[in-house]
């Protein structure tokens, strides 16, 4: 590869012009002169030149010929697997919307049965929803209360009247969620797209009662590591080099950028360290509670105090990887990254 820009935004003078992406990409068969790329720091801006050794890869990075393969599971022993939240399928009806609260919390039997619910827009603007959690009724219960009642009728009618075979199945059970997976333990909630703006990927960890949504992903994390490894440098530079893209903004997929997130085997005491540099991240956004998640990450006003929580973490993460001391460049970040790769894959079955 000769020459290379990465993702920017094409222009167009059409009328009612759609969102489009592109990169560009030249080759030729000489090894001569050093190949050139350009990056797009504002994807509507100008390019700037990238420094680059003796080769682009299929990444558009100065790394290694290798190509990044999805997998079902995790190729790191450290990492959590990440799944989809839990599907409704319900018509609405077991969800509880900011004004039908009080309605549902004035029956003191469907109150039992409320849970905070969670999915990407609550995740990252901190806007409340909550849920009818049912998997534990009792029978009497859903006698004794109006709120249910109404609600699973509707639910079980919803469901009867599906196309769908599998969820005119689901009629059976309306009590239930169509699909569920939520954690036993405290988890790791990670959105499925995050702005390209970020310098970190903006994930939560919440309790086991926190129901997630089908539109959020999540890997169970009892100790705080899953949320200390996303919170990372190291991990936004795998998502923002191997990742998709939702326009240019990052698009997360558990079977490529998480799965293959390629952390190495961690000693007791490294992994202590990048736990409690995790909660220092956590400390330091309770420092400002009525803050959003996007609001927390917004590159232009970021707390001091959340940047040297980020920069801790970032040195105990980098060294965990093999550097000598924290990285300062994304250029450091993948080669580890594409290192450590390489040598997890090689001793793959």
């Amino acid at each position: 590869m000769r020459f290379a820009h990465r993702t920017f935004a094409w222009d167009s003078e059409a009328p009612g012009k759609a969102a489009v992406h592109c990169v560009i990409v030249g080759f030729d068969k000489e090894s001569q002169p050093r190949p050139r790329l350009w990056d797009y720091p504002d994807v509507k801006g100008e390019p700037v030149s990238v420094e680059v050794g003796q080769s682009i890869n299929a990444y558009l990075v100065d790394g290694p010929n290798v190509l990044v393969d999805k997998s079902r599971h995790p190729i790191s022993s450290e990492i959590s697997p990440a799944t989809f939240g839990n599907m409704a399928r319900d018509g609405g009806n077991l969800l509880v919307e900011v004004d039908e609260y009080d309605e549902v919390m004035s029956d003191p039997v469907a109150a039992k049965y409320v849970r905070p619910f969670r999915g990407s827009r609550e995740l990252m603007n901190g806007l409340d929803r909550w849920c009818l959690w049912l998997v534990d009724v009792a029978p009497s219960d859903i006698a004794q209360s109006p709120v249910l009642k109404k609600r699973l009728e509707a639910v079980k009618s919803f469901r009867a009247d599906s196309k769908a075979a599998s969820t005119r199945k689901m009629a059976e059970t309306p009590h239930l969620f169509g699909q569920r997976s939520q954690p036993d333990t405290d988890y790791l909630c990670l959105p499925k797209v995050v702005s390209e703006r970020r310098s970190y990927f903006t994930v939560q960890r919440y309790p086991s009662n926190v129901i997630a949504s089908d539109l959020v992903f999540h890997a169970q994390d009892p100790d705080g590591l899953m949320f200390a490894l996303a919170s990372s440098s190291m991990f936004i530079t795998w998502q923002k080099s191997i990742g998709g893209r939702l326009k240019s903004d990052l698009r997360f997929a558990n079977t490529l950028t998480w799965n293959t997130f390629p952390v190495p085997e961690l000693d007791e005491k490294t992994r202590q360290r990048i736990i409690k540099a995790g909660k220092k991240v956590l400390d330091a956004r309770a420092l400002h509670p009525e803050r959003s998640l996007a609001e927390h990450y917004n590159p232009l006003a970021m707390a001091p105090e959340l940047i040297k929580a980020h920069d801790a973490l970032d040195r105990e993460v980098d060294k965990a990887f093999g550097a000598p001391r924290k990285l300062t460049t994304v250029r450091q970040r993948q080669e580890l990254l594409f290192a450590n790769y390489e040598k997890l894959i090689s001793h793959q079955p």
